[in-house]
């Protein structure tokens, strides 16, 4: 009884810290992505004059879509770059979500399940149908 007990808690062990591991590399890595793009940024445009903060200029068209950041990513725009660490950094906690939703099936709690697909279901419903919740 005892090991079935301690073998059970080694593996959610094992799963918080894939999560861990999962979640520190996504935000890394959304980091670095972000920084590079900010050093292109600033290869392409630090010599331009110091900008004027006093019209506000929203952001392009091409960046505000999942084509135009792809696009731009693809013909290394700066900013396409930066969006797409965001997009990154976004990504991370929704993959944290599906492992979860991986381990419960693997678990077969059934109830974890599917509150942890009400909770995918929200998010990604809110991601790409624009709800607002």
């Amino acid at each position: 009884m005892k090991n079935i007990i301690s073998t059970h808690l080694i593996q959610d062990r094992d799963v918080e810290k894939i999560v861990g591991k999962l979640l520190r590399f996504g935000v890394i890595t959304a980091s670095l992505v972000v920084l590079l793009g900010g050093i292109l940024f600033l290869v392409q445009s630090g010599a331009q004059g110091r900008p004027d903060y006093h019209i506000f200029k929203g952001e392009e068209n091409d960046f505000i879509t999942f084509d135009g950041i792809f696009m731009g990513l693809f013909t290394f725009k700066p900013m396409a770059i930066i969006q797409f660490g965001v997009l990154l950094l976004i990504i991370t906690p929704i993959m944290r979500i599906v492992f979860s939703l991986f381990s419960f099936i693997l678990e077969k709690d059934k109830l974890y399940v599917v509150i942890t697909l009400i909770v995918l279901a929200i998010i990604l419903g809110s991601t790409f149908g624009g709800l607002k919740i």
